[in-house]
C-alpha cells in the first residue's frame, strides 16, 4: 500500500480559496480503528467553520476549538475497509461503511482525504441499496435529525445548554420543519413523518415539489409568506437555521410545545417560559449504532438522501463556494477518485 495520499489542507485560515489539494502520509491505525479507503465525502456546516476558524460560527465561545495548523477538515465519509485493528472484529477487509468521524473532536476526523482511519464505533455498513455518494450525505445530517427527533443515544454533558435534550413524541404530532430542503432539513421531514407525525415544510418556493414528495403534508414559501404567521397550534417547530431569529417562531407553538434550533443563538426564554414551549438543542455525536439504524430506513427506501451536486476530491474550493451560495437542496458530496 502507499505511504501517502492526496487530501484537502487548510494551511491558513480563509476563504475557499485556503482548501489547498496536496500529498499527505497515509493515517497510521490505531487500536479500534478502521483504515477506510474513502469514495466519497459528505459536505458540511462544520467543514467550512473549520475552515475560517470559526470566525463566522454561532459558537459560544467557551466551547469554540482551537485548530493547530495545518488541518484535514471533514468528518463524513463512505468508501471500503482497507484494514482492521487487531481489536476490531464488526468489520473486516472489503467491507462498504459510512461514518461521521470523531465529530465533535474539530480537527481529528480528516475526512477531506484518500483515506481516513476512523473508530470502529463510528462506522456502520453502507447499505447495499445506496451508491457511495449518497451514503456520504448521510451521516451528520441524519444523525443530527435522529439525535434531536428520535433518540439522543448518549449521556455526554450538553455544551449548549443546562440540560440534556429530549427528544418529543411524534406520532400524530404537527411538526413544521425550517429550512426544509437542506442537508438536515429533508431528513426531519422524512424522519417525522415516518414517526406519525404531519409535517409542515418551510423552504423557497422552488423546493414545494420535492418536500412534498419526501412527505410534507403542507408547504410554506418563506418568499410569499411569514412562516411563523401561517400555522397555528404547532406542536414542534425545529428549526434548521436556528440563531437570534428563531425565536420568531413561538407564537405558532401551542402551549406545552417544543422549539429545537439547531443552530445557537437563541435569547428570548422569557417569552418561551411564558407560553410554556421547551426549547432545547443539541450537539450532534459519532455514533455508528444510530446511524446503522438509519442505514435500514435509507436501504429500505423509508429515508432519502438529496444530492444537490458532486464535485472531485480536488475541488473542494468550488463545493465550499458553492456551498456559500445557499439554498442547497439536500446535500453536497465530494468524490474521490
Amino acid at each position: 500500500m502507499t505511504a501517502t495520499m492526496k487530501a484537502i489542507q487548510v494551511q491558513r485560515f480563509g476563504g475557499p480559496e485556503v482548501l489547498s489539494y496536496e500529498s499527505v502520509p497515509v493515517p497510521e491505525l490505531g487500536s479500534g480503528e478502521v483504515l477506510v479507503r474513502v469514495y466519497a465525502v459528505g459536505i458540511n456546516p462544520p467543514d467550512w467553520y473549520l475552515r475560517d476558524n470559526y470566525e463566522h460560527a454561532d459558537l459560544p465561545p467557551e466551547v469554540r476549538p482551537s485548530i493547530p495548523l495545518p488541518v484535514i477538515p471533514g468528518s463524513d465519509v463512505s468508501g471500503v475497509v482497507e484494514a482492521v485493528a487487531p481489536d476490531v472484529h464488526e468489520f473486516s477487509v472489503g467491507d462498504d461503511v459510512f461514518g461521521m468521524i470523531r465529530f465533535p473532536s474539530f480537527g481529528d476526523s480528516a475526512a477531506y482525504a484518500e483515506y481516513v482511519a476512523a473508530p470502529a464505533s463510528d462506522l456502520a455498513h453502507k447499505p447495499a441499496g445506496i451508491d457511495h455518494v449518497h451514503a456520504a450525505g448521510a451521516p451528520m445530517s441524519g444523525l443530527t435529525a435522529w439525535q434531536f427527533l428520535i433518540d439522543l443515544g448518549h449521556d455526554e454533558t450538553n455544551p449548549l445548554q443546562a440540560q440534556a435534550h429530549r427528544p418529543v413524541p411524534l406520532d400524530g404530532m404537527t411538526v413544521l420543519v425550517n429550512g426544509a430542503a437542506g442537508g438536515v432539513g429533508h431528513i426531519v421531514v422524512q424522519l417525522a413523518k415516518w414517526k406519525g407525525a404531519q409535517v409542515i415544510a418551510v423552504a423557497s418556493g422552488t423546493h414545494e415539489s420535492f418536500l412534498i414528495d419526501l412527505g410534507a403534508d403542507k408547504f410554506i414559501d418563506y418568499t410569499k409568506n411569514r412562516p411563523e404567521d401561517v400555522p397555528h397550534d404547532v406542536d414542534l417547530v425545529l428549526d434548521t437555521l436556528g440563531g437570534p431569529a428563531t425565536s420568531r417562531f413561538l407564537p405558532a407553538i401551542k402551549p406545552g410545545g417544543a422549539l429545537f434550533p439547531v443552530f445557537p443563538g437563541f435569547s428570548d426564554a422569557e417569552t418561551a417560559a411564558a407560553r410554556r414551549v421547551t426549547v432545547s438543542m443539541t450537539q450532534v455525536r459519532s455514533n455508528g449504532s444510530q446511524l446503522a439504524e438509519l442505514g435500514r430506513l435509507l436501504d429500505a427506501g423509508t429515508v432519502r438522501v438529496a444530492i444537490d451536486s458532486t464535485y472531485r476530491l480536488a475541488d473542494a474550493r468550488a463545493a465550499h463556494e458553492r456551498a456559500e451560495q445557499g439554498h442547497v437542496r439536500g446535500k453536497l458530496v465530494l468524490t474521490v477518485a
